[in-house]
């Protein structure tokens, strides 16, 4: 199963393709999707949009897991994230690829094993899951694995029930 996990966001997109196989997880590839700030609100959603499509086209993602919004003390930075969760969720529909949204909550405890775990725990976590050699350099990045990681547990654990006995 492979999966294109998304951390939103109009100055700093993360993203990672991670696999499962064998019970193994696998990063084909991560990084960040930038936008100038000094670009037209609407030029950096379709750098998004385009950038998407590229990683959706390039890896072929079974499924895209995105993380939503929770809470945000600044208003204008939640709306220019929900922008850039909704060209997410176009480009997914677009490309006929099932979307899943997780909170931070659901992400923290999926890979840290607790909601309210700190942002370095899940970083060290999606180290060890992932056996890189060091912690992302870019939280965006570390936070697109750990969904993607997120969604991954998920439908383990969905299978595993509706694998189980009656």
């Amino acid at each position: 199963m492979r999966i294109l996990g998304i951390d939103p966001g109009v100055a700093i997109t993360g993203y990672a393709v991670i696999e499962l196989n064998n019970g193994v997880f696998n990063c084909l590839q991560s990084g960040c999707i930038r936008t100038a700030k000094d670009e037209q609100p609407a030029l950096r959603l379709k750098a998004i949009y385009d950038q998407v499509l590229t990683l959706l086209n390039q890896y072929k993602p079974q499924e895209v897991a995105v993380e939503k919004i929770f809470f945000s003390k600044n208003v204008r930075t939640a709306f220019q994230v929900g922008e850039a969760r909704g060209v997410i969720m176009l480009v997914s529909a677009n490309q006929a690829i099932p979307l899943f949204e997780y909170t931070p909550l659901q992400v923290k405890q999926a890979v840290a094993g607790y909601g309210k775990a700190e942002k370095q725990q899940v970083q060290k976590m999606v180290q060890l899951l992932l056996k890189l050699k060091k912690e992302p350099a870019v939280d965006d990045e570390a936070d697109a694995m750990a969904v993607a990681l997120c969604h991954l547990q998920n439908r383990r654990w969905h299978a595993a029930v509706k694998g189980g006995r009656p």
